[in-house]
């Protein structure tokens, strides 16, 4: 295949099941950037997790419980990028002390349950 005067390399077929076959690999890397440079972030898919653990919102003390290692800076610009990405929809509610919470958004769950996937992926190969 051949694109602007560039030879693009088909990647190879496990099987001849790759449900990808036509697909130009780097306009799929070109779609897929956005997405991947916020999931790839340090922290963002362990402040899925217990989003897709429970239909409950999740607030930010129980983040800033589970997630240890992270400065608050962090943890509250993370929320930010997933809130902007369409990700995670933020409630604050007009209380003392200040009450915040976080649930997946449609787009959210549907990443939420490729992460899942991926997770069940590597379980299953891990032990081999």
């Amino acid at each position: 295949m051949e694109t602007k005067g560039h030879d693009v390399k088909q990647l190879p077929m496990y099987k001849n099941e790759c449900s990808f076959a036509g697909y130009n690999a780097a306009n799929l890397m070109k779609e897929t950037a956005k997405i991947r440079k916020l999931i790839t972030k340090r922290g963002t898919i362990e402040m899925l997790i217990p989003l897709c653990c429970s239909t409950d919102p999740v607030r930010y003390k129980h983040f800033r419980h589970l997630l240890k290692g992270f400065s608050s800076k962090t943890l509250a610009r993370r929320l930010k990028e997933l809130e902007k990405g369409g990700i995670l929809q933020r409630q604050a509610y007009n209380e003392i002390p200040p009450r915040v919470e976080y649930r997946l958004t449609s787009k959210g769950q549907e990443l939420v349950e490729s992460i899942i996937n991926l997770l069940q992926w590597m379980r299953k190969w891990s032990k081999s």
